[in-house]
């Protein structure tokens, strides 16, 4: 209804009352008129001035009503000093940035297993600038190979506009024949709101590697591929076509680890061992009926048992193959085995078993690594430990702090540490190693892990320091997984999940801790928690952790 109100002799017409809003609605519709605070104004009404929570029906206002106000008026409310941006008014890049939520892929048929990898590799920041600063070779029509790899790396580091969703595809296609005129695939990813369709990248991919063309069974459309086998070939193709070269190559530094083995025959002791060193780009984790945890599957499948030719004995014979990690890179894959093949059905069928697996990996505590390797990681290991005891201690003294400045009235307590304890409390009470730390004691967060920081630098062996892209202390963060949905291999649905702070890190260093996932599901991008992250374990046909990306502690 329109009411009247007056205020120092004046008179202010076809003013907006709505009775079913409380008393301070109405306030503030009076102080951008008049200018009068509501914390200095009274409003005269029947039986009394109005209150902020009055309720309008018990005064009974009328259409046309005259209510009295009394206050000095301040300063008139200024407008905001940038104008008010509304979201349908705003471009792809400014859309993005507001949300502050990465896009998802369309799923072009069948393609969520080249999704969800290509959302876990792009929680890899070192990737990131090696495909912004990556220059393709001259291409050799000899080296057809070679080249189609190189176009395959750059289709990953680059993307067309995102505003060619909206052209037909024929258009589409004069687009990829001029490569110029593609744009960043990941920096395009962060800078729209409207989920990619890869098909650059997917024809490179099929050019590369025939086997992700393959047609389903019933004819119609392409057939559901391995998200492992696409992991490892597009690492593979990167490493062909030099990404990083001028540093030794990227994915060898970053990504790959250094597997040494050892073959013992066990039934000829006498014939000397022998040992071998290889490069590696995953560990594997074997599922057997006894497999609870992922460490011992990894075990499980470095030390086996396998028959292979003897020279001493001239015959097959069964040898002992024990197999350690003698080089950790920055970046550490983990596959679940979780596909066999099962000749009854003519399929590779799923191993179902709930395998857990950990958020922190320490490598160096599971007997992984060669004792040489061990050796030369422990110092680091051992003080990182006790360093990142000191930084839990105090995120949870900063969650304490934030929730009591949140509650006002003070009814949140942090702690009961200053209470004066009862005679029973003070005689069962036993002194402390360690004082509580308490808010007023907590240093600056990026001073202290600086300082934290450069004592663990001091303590890196001086071999391992010089391997550039090496991991320093045997010690990981799960930052990324893809899952497999469903009981078979060449069906089912593949989701990429990545920790939340790896593509935006916050504020705070520590703060987030990994409480926050995304969940990649093909174009549909949603936060969950990290409890949901681990029921990803297996136990049935939903989403199953299939592929583990493990990123190094950070020191800082």
């Amino acid at each position: 209804m329109k009411v009247s109100i007056k205020h120092s002799g004046k008179v202010y017409d076809g003013l907006e009352l709505d009775p079913t809003k409380p008393g301070s609605a109405f306030k503030q519709t009076v102080y951008e008129t008049t200018g009068v605070p509501p914390d200095r104004m009274k409003v005269m009404i029947k039986g009394g001035m109005l209150k902020d929570d009055t309720d309008w029906s018990k005064v009974g206002p009328k259409e046309g009503q005259v209510f009295t106000v009394i206050g000095a008026a301040g300063e008139l409310p200024k407008p905001p000093s940038t104008p008010t941006a509304f979201l349908e008014d705003m471009d792809d890049k400014e859309l993005a940035n507001a949300l502050n939520v990465p896009v998802g892929l369309q799923n072009l048929g069948n393609t969520c297993y080249m999704n969800a990898t290509v959302q876990a590799l792009r929680s890899i920041p070192e990737l990131q600038t090696a495909l912004t600063t990556y220059t393709p070779p001259s291409a050799q029509p000899s080296q057809l190979a070679r080249n189609a790899e190189a176009s395959l790396t750059t289709a990953l580091g680059e993307f067309r506009p995102p505003s060619c969703t909206r052209y037909h595809k024929a258009k589409h296609l004069s687009i990829y024949a001029n490569p110029s005129s593609i744009g960043s695939l990941y920096q395009g990813m962060s800078k729209t709101t409207e989920p990619f369709p890869p098909l650059v990248f997917l024809q490179g991919l099929r050019q590369v590697n025939p086997q992700f063309a393959e047609r389903a069974r019933s004819g119609a459309g392409f057939a559901q591929q391995d998200a492992d086998e696409c992991w490892s070939q597009i690492l593979t193709s990167m490493t062909n076509a030099g990404l990083g070269r001028d540093q030794g190559g990227w994915i060898d530094r970053y990504m790959a680890g250094e597997m040494e083995t050892t073959l013992q025959c066990d039934e000829a002791p006498d014939e000397a061992p022998t040992t071998t060193r290889e490069k590696i780009l995953k560990l594997q984790c074997n599922i057997g009926q006894s497999t609870n945890y992922m460490h011992t599957g990894i075990m499980d499948s470095l030390d086996q048992k396998i028959t292979k030719n003897s020279p001493s004995l001239e015959r097959d014979a069964v040898y002992s193959q024990h197999s350690r990690v003698s080089r950790l890179p920055s970046n550490l894959t983990v596959q679940m085995v979780r596909f066999y093949w099962r000749t009854d059905i003519g399929k590779k069928a799923k191993i179902m078993r709930k395998v857990k697996f950990p958020f922190e990996f320490d490598v160096l505590s599971e007997g992984i690594l060669t004792e040489d390797l061990a050796k030369r990681l422990l110092p680091v290991n051992a003080r990182l430990k006790e360093i990142e005891k000191d930084r839990a201690e105090r995120r949870k003294v900063r969650k304490r702090t934030k929730v009591a400045k949140k509650d006002k009235e003070g009814d949140v307590q942090m702690d009961d540490s200053n209470a004066a304890p009862t005679t029973a409390d003070a005689s069962a009470s036993e002194p402390k190693p360690k004082a509580e730390l308490q808010p007023g004691d907590l240093p600056d967060e990026k001073e202290a892990r600086t300082k934290e920081a450069d004592e663990l630098r001091s303590l890196i062996h001086p071999d391992v320091a010089e391997d550039i892209g090496a991991n320093v202390s045997g010690m990981y963060d799960l930052v990324a997984i893809v899952t497999h949905k469903g009981p078979y291999a060449d069906g089912g649905h593949y989701i990429g999940w990545v920790r939340k702070d790896e593509l935006q890190p916050p504020s705070v260093p520590g703060d987030s801790a990994g409480d926050e996932w995304y969940k990649f599901d093909d174009d549909k991008v949603s936060i969950v928690s990290q409890d949901k992250i681990a029921m990803l374990d297996g136990g049935g046909e939903d989403s199953t952790a299939y592929i583990l990306l493990y990123r190094s502690k950070r020191l800082d």
